[in-house]
């Protein structure tokens, strides 16, 4: 028992001091001393912790402190991606979007759209809305949907989210308004997000 207490302390001491030498170099990147923040988080991202991981793919991303490299910038995305970082998923989604860096693929833009929007993340359900409005990425066009995703997303500050919702709802029948604000007061954070509703199909 005494061996597997000590195992903890050490794991949590590692957890503490992992966190601190992030917050060193996310506070460095966000003064723009890239250097440094390069120095602390690469060792960080390295052992595999997705919040750096994210930081070195955007300074990547962003050519801050290191050479930009849009392949790189997604091997690290990817990365903290795979372990639930929803800024990472959105990240990812929107380079399989864009075709940044990998093959533009829309379907795999929508799969890891998904995966941040059901984290709550509102960039990720604003576009993923989108999809839904205007039937892409294999999406059913299904404004109740849309509709739904972007009433998160305003509820979570997204701007764009808000006037999307305005010009939709011209489209939709007041059954399909309330199909949607059930939809969205019933979902909660981290559980599936319906794929199609009852009533919303174009």
């Amino acid at each position: 028992m005494k061996k597997f207490i000590l195992a903890m302390v050490i794991a949590f001491g590692w957890q503490q001091s992992a966190l601190a030498g992030f917050a060193e170099g996310a506070t460095a990147y966000n003064n723009k001393n890239y250097a440094v923040a390069l120095k602390e988080v690469r060792p960080l991202a390295q052992a595999g912790n997705p919040d750096a991981q994210h930081l070195l793919g955007l300074m990547y991303y962003m050519g801050r402190g290191v050479p930009q490299d849009y392949k790189i910038a997604l091997q690290w995305h990817l990365k903290a991606a795979q372990k639930g970082k929803a800024d990472a998923q959105y990240v990812v989604g929107a380079m399989y979007y864009t075709g940044n860096a990998v093959i533009q693929d829309h379907k795999q833009a929508v799969t890891w759209f998904r995966k941040a929007a059901e984290q709550n993340h509102p960039d990720a359900q604003q576009v993923l809305g989108l999809m839904y409005r205007y039937h892409m990425g294999g999406m059913p066009q299904d404004n109740v949907i849309a509709y739904m995703l972007w009433n998160l997303a305003a509820a979570n500050g997204s701007a764009n989210a808000v006037e999307q919702r305005a010009a939709v709802m011209k489209a939709m029948s007041h059954e399909q308004i309330e199909e949607g604000q059930a939809l969205s007061s019933a979902w909660k954070p981290g559980t599936p997000l319906p794929k199609q509703s009852r009533s919303g199909g174009g």
